[in-house]
This record gives structure tokens, sequence and C-alpha cells, in this order.
């Protein structure tokens, strides 16, 4: 079992331009605090979130992948968030049968007016993937790309 106890997770996380950002700018303008080492990527809807812009960033070191979308229902282009989801669900599928723990990779919901929610979210991301350890050791001599070829074949 690695040491958890000094790793800080890489955690990229996706977010819609129109919900889930703003949710981000809110937690801010309120002067709440998430962790520093969750980088946010806004993206004008998490449709536009590819299975590649899941698996690449894990491939060349981040510890886990979330995607932020509207709040279902609520996408601002009607099914964007959806379609995102299933494709969080067919990478964690890929990485599940890569023997890869599929929790590295998800989706979460937040509204616009969810600024303390959004906030949270992004430490429970944290603790879930610190909980885990490292995806590939804990030193960065340690890393070796997991081979995605592997889940094409």
């Amino acid at each position: 079992m690695p040491d958890t106890q000094d790793f800080e997770p890489r955690i990229l996380l996706y977010c819609c331009q129109w919900c889930s950002y703003t949710a981000a700018d809110l937690a801010g303008a309120m002067r709440l605090s998430y962790p520093p080492n969750v980088y946010i990527v806004r993206v004008p809807c998490t449709g536009r979130v590819d299975m590649l812009h899941l698996l690449k960033p894990l491939e060349e070191g981040a510890d886990a992948v979330y995607v932020s979308g509207c709040l279902p229902g609520e996408c601002h282009y009607v099914s964007g968030n959806l379609k995102a989801a299933k494709r969080v669900a067919r990478v964690q599928k890929i990485l599940q049968e890569l023997g890869i723990d599929p929790e590295r990779v998800g989706m979460v919901y937040n509204s616009a007016s969810m600024g303390p929610q959004f906030a949270q979210c992004c430490r429970d991301i944290t603790e879930r993937i610190r909980a885990l350890g490292p995806l590939y050791g804990s030193a960065p001599s340690d890393k070796e790309p997991v081979p995605l070829e592997a889940a094409a074949q």
C-alpha cells in the first residue's frame, strides 16, 4: 500500500463554462478554499470532452481526470452532459480492463449557483484520489505510462 500521507494527487477537472466553471468562480468570489492540485480546464460544454481527453492526461502523469457539467436536464446544449457521462462510463470500463481503479475518472454535476458545493466536490475528489494513492508511484522517476494501445486491441 503506498504511503498517502504526503501524496498530493494531480487532478484535471474539465468544467463547462456555463455552470461548473461559474460555480468555481463563485467559490473563489466567496473565498472558499479547495485543493490547489485540482487543475481546472474550461470547456464550452462537457459534451466536447472526448475519451482521449480523459485518457491522455492519465498517460502523461495525472492521477485522476474528472468532468464537471451542468445538472442533468439543465445542459445549455440540451444533452452535452449526458454524452459526457456516457464517455466517462466507457473510459471507466477501459480502465477497469487495464487493472486501473475506474474511480480515477468520473463525472460530477454543479450548477452556476453551487459555489460551496463545487469547493466541497473538489475536496471530496482529492480525498478519494489521495486514498487510492499515486497512479504511477510516488516519484516522477517511477512513472511508467500505461500502454493505452492495449485497450484498443
